[in-house]
């Protein structure tokens, strides 16, 4: 399944790029499940973001590695593939893509994730366009509303 969720903000997009770091990941972290940061690299190929899920009495571990990064004239992007995935994920593809537009910038958060299941998949597809739609105010609130 394939989430494109799109947030304006008023910074340059090389500026809001830049500040995909290590404070902006616990920002943006959901309330529930819990997170615990385990290991942030960065977002250059070959960095690795390892957290525990905390979900109650249980936890699961999420581990991605950057596969790809690239900054142009008009944006730039990473790519996150998920290594050791929560259940009932089998695959997971984020490229983080911040666009040029106007004065400010366009940040997409662009998901790709299974379970192998079709009718599982579209069971999740609402909680996590829920869960990644909830970055939007963060995003404005640190760069900015247009």
């Amino acid at each position: 399944m394939k989430i494109h969720i799109k947030t304006e903000v008023a910074r340059d997009y090389k500026e809001v790029f830049e500040a995909f770091d290590e404070r902006l990941f616990r920002k943006l972290s959901p309330s529930f499940p819990k997170l615990k940061l385990l290991r942030f690299d960065g977002s250059e190929p070959g960095d690795v973001v390892d957290v525990e899920l905390q979900a109650g009495f249980r936890s699961f571990r999420w581990t991605s590695l950057i596969v790809e990064r690239s900054i142009t004239d008009s944006g730039a992007f990473f790519i996150d593939e998920g290594q050791v995935l929560p259940p009932p994920l089998r695959s997971w593809h984020h490229k983080h893509l911040v666009t040029k537009e106007g004065k400010g910038s366009v940040i997409h958060d662009i998901i790709d994730f299974s379970t192998g299941l079709k009718p599982l998949d579209l069971l999740l597809y609402p909680l996590m366009r829920l869960q990644f739609g909830m970055r939007k105010p963060v995003y404005q609130r640190e760069f900015g509303k247009v």
